[in-house]
């Protein structure tokens, strides 16, 4: 149990900002709780997930967990979801709806953006979903903002009859900082009341409530103007005015301690009225704000001049002291302070790379040795770095589940280069349960010739091992009907005989079963089944060792790609043509294997054996 879930009332914690939202929603009453993992925002659901008194999920898909919130808070609860900024697309139908139809229990839709894209395709700005949705946005600038914000939210969607959105970024999720908590404060549960001329969206009974949603946004604008979450705080250099949020606040007012700014935290609708009061005590204004300069825009859009952002800023990125202070000395003509920008330190590269018997590794390598011979789609999953050295493996990634959909369009849009080329697509298990079973649905209604490998490891590997549907257990560790992803594929209507389950470590089998399946015009599943080496179900083998006296440096045992397995020395030789080929002779981390064998599988001369764990040095 954590320190936070067992904190007493006026308790002073050092807390990310996931656990802090999490702190906040128990407070605040919340009954029902749902999110799909999604760096940076899975760790709220997590912590969430060990309060009393509330009920949390997993659930499939964003999508999914915003019904399940929309749900409770049909039923009279205060419910709360969460998701990354890329999840929003997914629950998007849902939103779009019940931001028409209102709320009963206060509705409140946490969305965590990847600013500077650490682990995300795009960089896409969630602060558009609140024009677009007509709903209220609140920015939080640090973990005792996230907290005390996520408490109001539930009060301000109760009282506008409206979702609200808490944007959050990586920076304001993963950062720790001291948070003051409170007791939970419970809130009965009215139940479901039927309504249908509100719950039922047809055209007519939408159309009645559009006036009711256009109101709201008069009423949400004049709370934004007069809300303590956005504030004034005055400086004796009236050169520049700032106006901000989120944690780009924290930023520039580290770089600007003497400069006015007005620091919002009630971000959309944005108060026009005070941005005006603080543009006519200074010289320039400039709006910080991450990404997009969307109140940059709706600013001038309502007739304010002398107005700066992203004619100094960048649209990319965080932006920190290094970005902001050479902009802002460049807009009034100062030379930059000496030692006023931190130094910039290129970090000792690391690319990134599966782990030590990842089961991912036996299909890559299989799938790496029929490169000519197939076109590849990928997904979005740990299995992405089939991409990377020494795999090269796969053509696309572009989102959840597209890897099925993508591969129709390939084996459908053949060149004569391609038409004998088999198509294959990789998707996790986690990821299939997401967004893949309709793709592989429409392979086999379109009747497409594709092989769909399915790569079961039983967890949601990229975010952190949490449970899925497909692995027994739910998000709080409990029993759970487990998928059987054989039968689940035979219902969507690939033929028995088309589907293959497989031990991905036989790297002969994988690679004869891919081979057999790409031939046959007609869709197919292969499945491999070995747990993540990080799971609970993973059973570690006794490690292995390289004889040096035996192996040839062939280097097959590198193109698996395991990190274990590492170069020693490396020769020279003359082949009797004369040409020259490099021989790599290797070794294995005895302290990082975990004896899965694939590189023995791949050894010609037999020089990989069993050996004893090296000892760890305490």
């Amino acid at each position: 149990m954590s320190a936070a879930v067992q904190a007493q009332p006026h308790t002073r914690l050092l807390l990310s900002g996931n656990d802090a939202i999490a702190r906040g929603v128990w407070e605040a009453g919340a009954k029902v709780a749902s999110a799909y993992p999604g760096t940076p925002s899975t760790e709220i659901l997590e912590s969430l997930a060990l309060y009393p008194d509330l009920y949390a999920e997993w659930s499939v898909n964003e999508k999914v967990a915003l019904e399940v919130a929309i749900g409770g808070s049909m039923s009279g609860a205060r419910s709360f979801c969460a998701m990354k900024h890329v999840g929003l697309n997914v629950a998007s139908d849902a939103l779009m709806t019940i931001t028409v139809a209102g709320v009963v229990g206060g509705l409140v839709i946490a969305v965590a953006d990847d600013v500077g894209m650490s682990s995300s395709q795009n960089e896409q700005d969630s602060r558009y979903w609140g024009r677009f949705a007509h709903m209220p946005i609140l920015e939080p600038a640090d973990s005792q903002e996230a907290y005390e914000m996520v408490k109001y939210a539930f009060e301000l969607s109760e009282a506008c009859n409206t979702p609200v959105l808490l944007r959050l970024t990586t920076r304001v999720c993963h950062v720790k900082a001291v948070v003051e908590v409170g007791e939970r404060v419970a809130h009965d549960i009215t139940g479901f009341a039927s309504d249908p001329r509100r719950w039922v969206m047809t055209p007519a009974n939408a159309k009645g409530q559009i006036p009711a949603q256009i109101a709201r946004e008069t009423k949400l604008l004049a709370l934004a103007e007069s809300s303590p979450l956005n504030r004034m705080e005055d400086g004796k250099d009236r050169r520049i005015g700032f106006v901000t949020s989120g944690p780009a606040y924290m930023h520039v007012r580290e770089c600007f301690p003497d400069s006015p700014v007005l620091k919002l935290g009630f971000t959309y609708p944005v108060p026009v009225g005070l941005v005006e009061k603080m543009a006519s005590g200074v010289a320039h204004l400039v709006v910080v704000e991450e990404t997009e300069p969307l109140m940059e825009n709706d600013l001038k859009a309502a007739g304010l001049s002398r107005i700066h952002g992203k004619d100094l800023l960048p649209r990319l990125g965080e932006l920190t002291p290094n970005v902001l202070i050479p902009a802002i000395h460049g807009l009034v003509g100062e030379p930059l302070p000496k030692g006023s920008v931190y130094p910039k330190i290129d970090p000792f590269p690391r690319p990134p790379t599966m782990c030590p018997a990842c089961p991912h590794m036996g299909v890559y390598y299989s799938l790496s040795r029929l490169r000519k011979q197939v076109q590849i789609s990928g997904d979005i999953g740990c299995y992405t770095l089939g991409a990377g050295h020494p795999w090269n493996a796969l053509d696309t990634t572009i989102s959840m589940g597209a890897s099925m959909g993508i591969a129709l369009g390939m084996d459908k849009a053949r060149s004569e280069a391609t038409k004998d080329k088999g198509v294959v697509a990789v998707i996790g298990d986690s990821t299939f349960l997401h967004m893949g079973m309709p793709g592989l649905l429409d392979i086999v209604y379109n009747r497409g010739n594709v092989t769909a490998i399915i790569l079961d490891n039983r967890t949601t590997g990229m975010t952190g091992g949490q449970n899925h549907p497909g692995t027994g257990k739910s998000l709080t560790g409990e029993d759970a009907p487990r998928i059987d992803f054989a039968k689940l594929v035979e219902a969507l209507g690939v033929a028995p005989e088309r589907i293959r389950t497989v031990d991905p470590y036989l790297l002969p089998v994988v690679y004869k079963t891919i081979k057999e399946e790409i031939a046959v015009p007609a869709p197919s599943v292969i499945i491999t089944t070995r747990p993540c080496v990080l799971s609970e179900f993973y059973d570690r083998l006794s490690p292995l060792k390289v004889i040096d006296e035996t192996c040839t440096g062939c280097a097959n045992c590198i193109k698996v790609g395991c990190p274990a397995i590492t170069v020693k020395r490396t020769e020279t030789r003359t082949r009797a043509d004369g040409t020259t080929h490099e021989l790599k002779f290797t070794t294995i981390d005895t302290a990082m294997c975990t004896g899965c064998r694939m590189c023995v599988e791949s050894c010609g001369p037999k020089a990989i054996v069993p050996a004893q764990p090296t000892a760890v040095a305490q």
